[in-house]
């Protein structure tokens, strides 16, 4: 095995056409959750692995200047484990599949 497939992780990442299908679904959703001054704190955590379990494809507004938000984004990425689907301004689609419940059936 190569260095390159030993780092992946064991979840396939979204294929192409799964993001583009999710980034039109997202497009008129709301975001859902909020991270101002206090940045992550257990309750977002709580609250994103909720709205995740419940929704699978949520928006995250995220007030901070963009190093921050670069920062605050891939914190929230890892926490979850969910994946990021696209990122504008102060806005950020993630995505995670609910095994038990799912709500999308994502083109291959």
């Amino acid at each position: 095995m190569s260095n390159k497939a030993a780092n992946k992780s064991t979840k396939p990442a979204l294929s192409k056409s799964a993001i583009k299908f999710l980034r039109g679904v997202a497009h008129h959703t709301k975001p859902v959750l909020t991270i101002a001054d206090k940045g992550i704190t257990e309750n977002i955590l709580n609250e994103l692995e909720i709205c995740l379990n419940q929704h699978e494809l949520i928006k995250v507004k995220i007030r901070a200047d963009r190093e921050a938000r670069v920062t605050i984004s891939e914190a929230l990425i890892k926490a979850s484990q969910a994946e990021k689907v696209q990122s504008i301004g102060q806005v950020l689609t993630l995505y995670r599949a609910n095994p038990k419940k799912p709500v999308f059936e994502l083109p291959k």
